[in-house]
Parts: structure tokens; sequence; C-alpha cells
């Protein structure tokens, strides 16, 4: 698997894989959002979710090389970056509702993204794709909203939930630009996966393990199947946006996960049981149009 994607860098196969893995990085993206966002304390789910991806990384460590010894820094860079990320992503949303912070989220990190790969990686976007970003942000930000102005959930904890939902996405930008740098420089894209899991997921569960065993015996296990869950599809949607960003531009990539408002907004209809109406839907199909812009205009 490993010689399969090392074999598609810099091809137009692995450019069309990109786009497939950063699409289905943004399914997964939204699905892993609404299950934090659902019936528990987010930082229990994040926790109960990380315990179950350091367990899933255990198992696969004897599956793939060792790392390099210049990746120790690396991970050491990530696992602050990504401590930073969670406590801000779920102080965010612990104060505000789901469909009006994640799109914020969401529509601060590609832009920060894409500059940062210009600086980084040396990627340039066309005027087209420049106008793509833009079409894609007014929708996003379109969506934040009308959601701000019409939802009545939260609304006490609306503005400092906003704010730190900017913050969480400029964090959203740093990780994926960092994380990208960090599996171009591992010899096999899966060891930088697997140890960075594992390494990322240990400090949540050992924080609330003690709040997690005072739970009632039901509502414990519901935690420990959600972060069963949780973890595989952590995996899926983390480990699809970073072969993206291996196999292909990182700016790209990261543009194309932002299409996960468009099924956030979804899943909160269908699952959260929260209102979407004809504007939403139309705000969602611009969204998805910046997307395709920008892909197109490549």
């Amino acid at each position: 698997m490993s010689n399969w994607i090392i074999s598609l860098e810099g091809t137009p196969a692995g450019a069309q894989a990109a786009l497939i893995l950063a699409l289905a990085a943004a399914v997964l993206h939204a699905v892993f959002g609404a299950l934090q966002k659902g019936r528990h304390d987010p930082w229990l789910s994040r926790a109960s979710i990380d315990t179950f991806v350091v367990l899933y990384a255990l198992a696969m460590i004897p599956l793939v090389p060792w790392p390099e010894p210049h990746m120790w820094p690396i991970f050491a860079g990530a696992w602050v970056i990504h401590i930073l990320y969670k406590i801000l992503q779920a102080m965010t949303y612990t104060r505000g509702a789901y469909t009006v912070v994640y799109p914020v989220v969401r529509g601060t990190g590609p832009l920060f993204a894409v500059i940062g790969a210009g600086l980084i990686f040396g990627e340039h976007f066309t005027p087209g794709q420049w106008a793509g970003v833009g079409v894609l942000l007014a929708g996003i930000f379109g969506l934040a909203a009308y959601n701000l102005r019409t939802i009545t959930v939260d609304r006490e904890t609306l503005v400092p939930a906003l704010g730190f939902a900017v913050a969480t996405g400029g964090f959203v930008a740093l990780y994926t630009t960092y994380d990208a740098y960090g599996i171009r420089a591992s010899a096999d894209p899966f060891t930088f996966l697997v140890w960075f899991f594992l390494i990322d997921g240990l400090a949540l569960p050992l924080v609330f393990a003690r709040r997690i065993g005072r739970l009632p015996a039901a509502d414990r296990s519901a935690l420990i199947k959600r972060g069963a869950l949780g973890a595989v599809v952590a995996y899926l949607s983390f480990g699809s946006i970073m072969l993206a960003t291996r196999l292909d531009k990182v700016g790209e990539a990261a543009v194309l996960r932002e299409t996960s408002t468009v099924f956030a907004a979804l899943i909160g209809w269908l699952v959260l049981g929260e209102v979407v109406g004809l504007r939403r839907t139309g705000l969602m199909a611009l969204i998805a149009a910046g997307a395709v812009i920008v892909k197109m205009a490549g």
C-alpha cells in the first residue's frame, strides 16, 4: 500500500486520487464533528475517541516501518499543535450551536491554509482559483451569518463561541500545513499516520479518565461505543486528507475538504434535528461551487 501511494506522487493518477481522498475527508470530518458535538460533553467524547485512537495505533505499529530519527521533533511539534486545537475545538462546541460554529471553523481554515501552503511549499493559486476560494468562503460565512441570525440554541454564549471558532480555524490551517510537511518528511506515509495517532491521542484519555469512570454505566457504555466509532472515523478522515496533501497540492486539498460544511449542515438537519431551509441550501450550493471552481481552475 505504501509503495503504491508513493508511486502515485506527482502523477495525474495521484492528483485524481487526492481529489477523491479530500472529498472523502470532507464527509468524514463532518461525521466526526457531529459525533463530538452530540449527546455527551465534547471533552468526554474526544477523550473516549482518543482512547480508541491509541488502542488502534498500538495494534498497527508492528505493521509499519519504524520512524526515522528526524521524525521525532516533527511528532513533538504536531502533538503541541493538535492539543491546542482540541482544546479550542471543545471550547467552541460547548458554547455554540453546531451549525453556527462549524462553518466558521471550516471557513477560517482554508484561507490560512492556502496562504501557508504558498509560503512553505511554494504553491500558488491562479486568479480563477482565488475566485473559487472567494465563492467558497462567501458560502461558508454566509451560512454562519444566517445561522447566527436565526438560531435560538445557545445564543447567550454565541459571541465567545464564534471567537473560539475563528481561533480553532486558525489551528486547522496550522495543523493542515504542518502535518502535510510531516507526512512528506516521512519515507513511509503510514508510519507518520500511525505514530502521529499514537502520540496525539495520549493526553485527553489520561486527563478525563476519572470523569468517564464516574459516569453512570449506561452513559459510559454509550460513550465507549461513540469512542470506538469516532476513532475509526478519525483515522479515515485525517488519513485521507494527509494522503491527499502528500499526493497533490496542500492548498487544493484544504479547500476541497471544506465542503464538509455542506455535509455538516445535512447531518445537523437529519441527525441533530437542526432546521435546514431554502436559504441554507443555496449557501451550501455556493460552498460546493467554490470548491469545484478551485479544482477546475487549477
